[in-house]
């Protein structure tokens, strides 16, 4: 019976790791693809710069908060533009620093705006909805409240939307850690995990969905959707904005800017559940392309490997299977999390990366244990598509 077990043990992790070398060499190769895009992209940019509305949905304080609010008030963009923050009440702490922010920055256009309280599950897509009817400009630059971009964002950001094609340009984004451990093994599945599965997906089918840090859009493009309201009771509006585009006859792309967004410190708890969150918001959004996301990691079919090998007799097997799971995911993270997004965690802590992509599987594993989530505070069952019905 053992044999039998430890032999099935070390057939799984054969397939594993022969389906997570594809993954990896299918990254290297989009990785690659993209640098190309991106050098075409800057060397093409216009030199015009249309007038832009820059979109910031907050709620309540953060860590970091002042910095990045502020990253948005330096920005050198020649063209005309506005910044538009809206929260749930006039009371939020969040409003108020803007507030005290905005004073450094008189020169700047900034509005402060209240949505009341949501009727819709995303409190998020409702500020939005807000800020749309009252931007000025065509142009719409949807960034969440904890980013921090450089002086040059809105420069390589809003051209390519002057382009009437274009439907939705988004973001990659590195992880930037707040705090421990466990923001730190966060921070490197963004800037590794998560870059490499877009990039892979731009290259096999081009990219129908956006990334929430950043979207960025037009106001007819929004109109020929049905309206930013449509999104409310989803909880990845991201995915569903950039996919919607898509399939009005639009062209989505990736911007040449990579963007720091910030991981809160969080207990191990916290962060479970954080991270839970969002993988079933994919297995929603995205029910057969997380199914098969499974077969990506490395680590968990080293491991499966290493202990068939011993249990079959075949030691030196069960090691060189254990050794490469390793080795693809430190390789994956220095040459998609240094290569591609520059985050100096990723290549300093490389050999960390493993134990992330562990975590990543039984996070995966864990997004098939119920269709519940909490998001601040409130409990929500998650349907096909991605909709979300409050509980209770």
């Amino acid at each position: 019976m053992i044999h039998i077990f430890s032999q099935f043990l070390l057939g799984i992790a054969i397939i594993g790791t022969l389906a997570s070398t594809v993954f990896l060499g299918l990254a290297l190769v989009a990785a690659r693809k993209h640098l190309a895009q991106m050098r075409a992209a800057r060397a093409t940019q216009s030199a015009v710069f249309p007038p832009v509305s820059v979109l910031k949905p907050v709620h309540g304080m953060e860590p970091r908060l002042a910095e990045d609010l502020e990253s948005f008030f330096l920005q050198d963009y020649p063209g005309q533009w506005e910044l538009l923050f809206c929260a749930r009440h006039e009371g939020d702490a969040a409003l108020q620093l803007v507030r005290e922010i905005s004073g450094r920055y008189p020169q700047v256009n900034c509005r402060v705006l209240t949505s009341g309280d949501p009727p819709w599950p995303n409190a998020k897509v409702y500020s939005l909805d807000k800020m749309v009817r009252e931007a000025k400009h065509d142009i719409l630059i949807v960034s969440d409240s904890d980013v921090w971009v450089a002086p040059t964002y809105l420069q390589d950001v809003a051209p390519p939307l002057a382009d009437a094609n274009i439907g939705v340009s988004t973001c990659l984004y590195r992880g930037l850690p707040v705090g421990g451990l466990w923001a730190r093994l966060e921070a490197l599945g963004m800037s590794v995990e998560m870059t490499s599965g877009v990039l892979i997906a731009n290259m096999l089918e081009g990219m129908k969905f956006a990334l929430g840090p950043t979207m960025s859009t037009r106001k007819d493009v929004i109109a020929k959707i049905g309206g930013i309201a449509q999104m409310g009771d989803y909880c990845a509006d991201d995915y569903v904005i950039g996919n919607l585009a898509d399939a009005a006859g639009y062209k989505n792309i990736i911007s040449t800017h990579v963007i720091d967004h910030v991981v809160l410190s969080r207990s191990w708890a916290n962060s479970w559940a954080h991270q839970v969150r969002w993988m079933k918001s994919t297995r929603y959004s995205r029910p057969k392309g997380h199914f098969g996301s499974g077969l990506t990691f490395a680590v968990p079919f080293g491991i499966a490997g290493l202990v068939g090998g011993w249990l079959s007799g075949y030691p030196a097997v069960g090691w060189a299977l254990f050794a490469w799971g390793l080795l693809n995911r430190v390789i994956q993270s220095v040459a998609i999390g240094w290569g591609i997004v520059r985050d100096p965690r990723a290549l300093s802590f490389c050999w960390l990366y493993p134990a992330r992509d562990l975590l990543g599987f039984f996070l995966w594993v864990a997004s098939y244990g119920s269709n519940v989530i909490d998001w601040r505070g409130e409990k929500y069952r998650l349907e096909f598509g991605g909709k979300m019905k409050k509980v209770g």
